[in-house]
Formats: structure tokens, sequence, C-alpha cells
């Protein structure tokens, strides 16, 4: 540990991403990539003339990318932000909207970058608990002082809020800033975008790398009204100016474009789910009502760590979480149908063998 790290640094406990093997003969179901390749017209950007231009910096302001994010979303250029991934974006939302205010309140059971943005930034958390059955009850942020942020569909449970409850919610805190983060919406959960003209306390987050297959890109935005996303500028360009490359801004212009190809890969990923929680459920597991390209599930009569391990053996990764609440359940990502077919026989071997 160095001498020279601040007491911030010392006290961290960092965000641990998933397993990135470098050996090429694994199913890869523990980080959510989506398994499908990026859109044609995306990757014949990359086949393109791109490298002339790299002497020069990128547009500031990402206005040809904010453009095309703005037409996907029926809003305008003012309400767009975009950045380098969706965890970038997520981090200049804390610096903007939570430090120095009241208690942040999210879930109890969610994605973890939240308390180490928390602690990175100075804010103070109120972690509310999901209800038994793992849902978030939105009646349970209706008072406190800071803001919100809620995972739409949440991570790892995959379960999602309707957007009316979003609404109640919104107008039950008008003085609090909401924040919805919605990594894994595109398949098959309701967006709050559509509640942006009228509600000034909402941002809705969204990335390129799960229905779009551009987690390599590192490609987010947040969609919120002006005086929202002006904050976020005002950041930004205290902190890194250009935080969209040129290739990543023309290679994401054009998957988001790229309406057909995008939808058929994300109604491919929503039936090879709910596929596979079909046959989990003739397993004996129990699997939560997922909205997300994953399942979360556990076995009542096998351990979690086991499975996990016996998967691994036989070159399957999934995501196990030593988390109190959900240390008894693996999250599954969806693969190809021959993936998850595979999965589904090395289980029913396992299950068999108990």
């Amino acid at each position: 540990m160095s001498r020279f790290w601040s007491d911030i640094v010392r006290d961290l406990s960092p965000y641990v991403p998933g397993e990135q093997p470098s050996s090429a003969n694994l199913i890869k179901l523990n980080t959510n990539e989506n398994p499908y390749p990026p859109s044609p017209e995306a990757l014949a950007v990359l086949g393109g003339d791109v490298g002339a231009t790299l002497r020069l910096y990128p547009d500031p302001e990402s206005v040809a990318l904010k453009d095309a994010v703005a037409q996907t979303h029926g809003l305008d250029r003012s309400n767009v932000f975009v950045g380098n991934g969706s965890d970038e974006v997520l981090a200049l939302a804390f610096m903007t909207f939570f430090a120095g205010k009241g208690a942040l309140q999210f879930p109890d059971i969610t994605y973890s970058f939240y308390p180490v943005y928390s602690r990175l930034f100075g804010v103070a958390i109120d972690r509310v608990p999901l209800t038994d059955d793992f849902r978030v009850e939105v009646d349970s942020y209706g008072t406190g002082t800071g803001g919100i942020i809620l995972p739409n569909p949440n991570a790892p449970t995959g379960i999602a809020l309707p957007r009316d409850e979003i609404e109640r919610l919104l107008k039950a805190v008008p003085d609090r800033l909401l924040l919805v983060d919605e990594a894994y919406v595109d398949f098959g959960c309701e967006s709050a975008v559509e509640l942006i003209p009228r509600y000034e306390n909402l941002l809705v987050v969204q990335t390129l790398s799960k229905s779009h297959s551009l987690a390599g890109l590192r490609v987010g935005f947040a969609l919120g009204q002006p005086e929202l996303i002006a904050g976020l500028d005002r950041v930004k360009n205290s902190f890194n100016s250009y935080p969209v490359d040129r290739i990543a801004e023309r290679v994401a212009i054009a998957a988001l474009l790229d309406e057909a190809y995008f939808r058929t890969c994300c109604d491919k990923i929503v039936a090879t789910r709910e596929w596979t929680a079909a046959q989990l459920s003739e397993l004996g597991f129990e699997v939560l009502p997922s909205r997300a390209n994953f399942i979360f599930a556990h076995h009542p009569a096998i351990s979690a760590i086991r499975l996990f391990e016996q998967l691994r053996e036989r070159n399957i990764l999934v995501r196990h979480f030593e988390q109190k609440r959900i240390d008894r359940h693996l999250r599954i990502t969806i693969g190809t149908d021959a993936e998850m077919q595979q999965l589904t026989a090395v289980l029913s071997e396992l299950v068999g063998e108990r």
C-alpha cells in the first residue's frame, strides 16, 4: 500500500469487474456481453478511412453522436450528454448531482459501482432493502434529502419496474433527482425516456455496450432536460473535454441508426432468455423474472458456489456474488442458442449427479 495514496483511496473497496479470461475455448456467460457481433454498418466504419484524422482532437461536444442519440429517442440535442461508457457518465453524474447533498438512496442489492462511486466522491448513502422477492418498492424512496438512483432492470436480479412506477416516484419527490440507469432496458423493460419532457428531476443513463454489442467501444449517454445536461457538461469539461474519440463516435452513430439489426439481436436474446429460464425451471432452479440479457437463479438443493466451480471446470463461466442475500444465486448471461443449450445440458448432468 503506497504511502502516497489519499485516505479515500486507501480505504476504498474498489469495484471488481467480471473475469476476462484469455482462453478461447470458454463459454463466457459472466459479464453480460452481447453474444452477437455489432451491426454490419458499424463494422463497415472500421474498414473505412478513419485513420487520417486521428491527428486531430475529436469534437468535444460530439454533436453528430448527440444528434443520432436524440433522433433515436425522439429528443433534442440539448437533452443528450455522451461519455466514455455509461460508467464514466455515472461517475460524472455522481459528482454533478450527488456530491455534497443528502444521503443517496439506492437498492441494497444492485450494481456494485454505486457504493464505490459514493465513497470516491464523498456521497453519503442510504441502502434501501429490496422486498423479500427482490423487487424495488418505490414507496420506500419517498423520504430523504439526497438523490435516488435506480437501475431498471435492476442488476444482478434482472427484475424491472414498470414506467408508471417510475413516474409515481418522480411525482412524489419533485425536489430530488432520480437517476434511472437503463443499461439493460432494451431487453424487454419500459424505458423512462418518454417521461423526460415532463419531469425536470429525471436523468436516464444508457449504454451501447449491451444491446448494441459495443462493450469494447465504450460509449454511454445520459438523457434529461437541458439544465441537467448543462451541469454534466460543466463537470466533463473540467475533467476531460474529449471523452469520445473519433472512431468511437462514427461506429456508435452507425450502430444507433441500424435499428433493424439492433432489434433483431435483442429479440433473439429475449427468446433465448425465456427458453433458458424454462429449461432451468424444469431442472428445479428458481429463476427470477428477468427483463435483461441475463437471468438470476438458484437451486434450492445445491450450493451456488459449488455449481459455479463445477461449471468453470467444464469451461463455462457464470457470475457468483458473495454478498449476503444473493450468495445462493448465480447470474448467467444469455449467450447464443448453442451456448445456452450446452449450459443447460451440463446443469442437467450436475443436478442429476446430486
